[in-house]
């Protein structure tokens, strides 16, 4: 009887270590499939993102908030503003951080990789043609007709920038009533402060941060 016993609890622990490894291996397909699509999707950001810094964002926007919904509207703003804050370029940053937020640590190192490995190897192809044609009209006419499109896509990200910071999302609209005035307020300040006498961004950041503290601790 005794025997019977043992052997029957030794067939429920075999079973469930079984269904805890199962599980196990599902959450780890499920994480590694998680860090390959992050991969798919910031290396075809880093395909397509002309400009760089801010000309990429509202293709990330587009991919982590939009089509995926990894992250909402209030926590992609809140990741440009701590990656505005950290030493490095803007996009890798941003890069980096949505998928610390995603995926954890591998999911940043996928996002970033994803996102700079297409830069590379096109830096140094688009380098070697440049040097090659560096007198071609053709060649500074579309050089020029990128710039303008690097342009177009910064003042996309600036406005979609400002839309969330003074109404909360990013549809179009000129609400007063819905109006942050407290940060239309900052806002204008640290702008006037940046023109007027130049002041350092670092500065700017640290004043914005204390007004945060003012204006909205309650």
């Amino acid at each position: 009887m005794k025997i019977k016993n043992f052997q029957s609890q030794v067939c429920v622990c075999a079973a469930s270590t079984n269904l805890r490894c199962a599980k196990s291996r599902a959450e780890m397909g499920i994480n590694m499939n998680t860090i390959w699509i992050l991969f798919l999707v910031f290396l075809k950001i880093g395909l397509l993102s002309i400009g760089g810094g801010y000309a990429v964002i509202p293709l990330i926007r587009e991919q982590v908030v939009e089509k995926t919904g990894w992250i909402s509207q209030k926590m992609f703003t809140d990741i440009i503003t701590i990656s505005q804050m950290t030493p490095g370029p803007l996009a890798v940053n941003t890069s980096t951080f949505v998928g610390l937020q995603i995926g954890g640590i591998p999911g940043a190192l996928a996002a970033t990789v994803g996102c700079i490995l297409c830069g590379i190897f096109i830096s140094l192809a688009l380098y070697r043609f440049v040097q090659a044609h560096q007198n071609s009209t053709y060649v500074l006419e579309i050089l020029n007709g990128l710039k303008s499109a690097s342009l177009g896509l910064i003042l996309s990200a600036a406005f979609t920038i400002i839309l969330l910071a003074l109404y909360g999302n990013s549809a179009p609209g000129f609400n007063f009533s819905s109006l942050n005035w407290a940060a239309l307020f900052i806002f204008l300040s640290m702008l006037f402060m940046l023109r007027k006498w130049n002041i350092h961004p670092i500065l700017i950041l640290l004043i914005s941060g204390i007004a945060g503290l003012v204006f909205y601790i309650r």
